[in-house]
């Protein structure tokens, strides 16, 4: 059995990796990447590091030839992703992949949250391919919010716009985990997995981080429009603003309020706390 990861130098496919192999030889594991002098540190261990560019079609054909389970991590090009992530399928489908793991969004079937079009695309593109697949559908990375707390470290209040919405917040390295688990074991085909912490207000998490560096932390509720100027002034690029207003008004909406047990199944044992999280956020 050979298993695949793409985006294997990223913020999370790195750390599926790094998971992987605590169980997984490293010669039955393969990893698809833009620059594969990027990934020099795991074809040293004996990975195999293979050419595959999302933008680029064609390279991802070969790039999973003789892989029998593949992940396919979400796209970071917000503007070109469901046309990159449906390349992905069908060069799964071209390379006879036998299986296929998904990090998608949560509640991807039905949600309206501004980032789920595309995963609600690709997850029916898999569906279609006829290939059995398991969908992890991610909450939010806590990571997320690293801005956010670096200017509360700074001596800035948590500035919001979410109202009382929640979010199931988790680690990037327990969501990475999660999906190894996916990767290497059994029983796994045609699932779907809401993978999520429990849901807590932007309030909830601001008292986390205040008992983690031993001060309060003000939390400033203001609307939506106010939220993209301080995001601007904070010097945010004027075409990211709308989509992180977005993302407050998701939250705001509940799209991110899901509660499920998935995570701690897949992980084995309890997600991490995110205090935590924040401590290995903040070093």
């Amino acid at each position: 059995m050979k298993i695949l990861v793409t985006g294997a130098t990223g913020n999370l496919g790195s750390l599926v990796v790094e998971s992987l192999l605590k169980s997984v030889p490293a010669e039955n594991l393969a990893v698809s990447v833009r620059d594969p002098k990027k990934a020099e540190h795991l074809k040293a261990r004996g990975v195999d590091v293979r050419y595959g560019d999302f933008h680029h079609p064609e390279s991802l054909v070969s790039a999973f030839a003789g892989i029998d389970r593949l992940l396919i991590i979400s796209s970071g090009d917000l503007q070109n992703r469901a046309q990159q992530q449906l390349a992905a399928v069908n060069a799964a489908k071209e390379a006879n992949v036998s299986f296929i793991a998904y990090t998608s969004a949560a509640n991807a079937k039905d949600s309206a949250f501004v980032i789920t079009s595309d995963h609600r695309a690709t997850e029916e593109a898999i569906l279609h391919s006829g290939i059995p697949y398991s969908f992890l559908r991610n909450n939010w990375y806590l990571e997320n919010e690293l801005s956010t707390i670096q200017a509360v470290l700074n001596g800035a209040p948590w500035v919001t716009s979410a109202g009382s919405g929640k979010v199931g917040w988790a680690g990037r390295r327990d969501y990475a985990e999660a999906a190894a688990n996916v990767l290497a074991g059994e029983g796994h085909n045609n699932t779907v997995y809401e993978l999520s912490g429990k849901p807590l207000t932007q309030e909830e998490l601001a008292s986390i981080l205040a008992g983690i560096i031993g001060r309060e932390v003000p939390v400033q509720q203001v609307d939506d429009e106010t939220y993209g100027k301080i995001m601007s002034n904070a010097g945010v690029p004027a075409e990211v603003v709308p989509f992180l207003v977005a993302i407050q008004n998701g939250i705001r909406e509940g799209y991110l309020d899901i509660e499920s047990n998935d995570f701690e199944k897949l992980l084995g044992r309890p997600i991490t706390t995110l205090a935590d999280v924040i401590r290995q956020v903040i070093g």
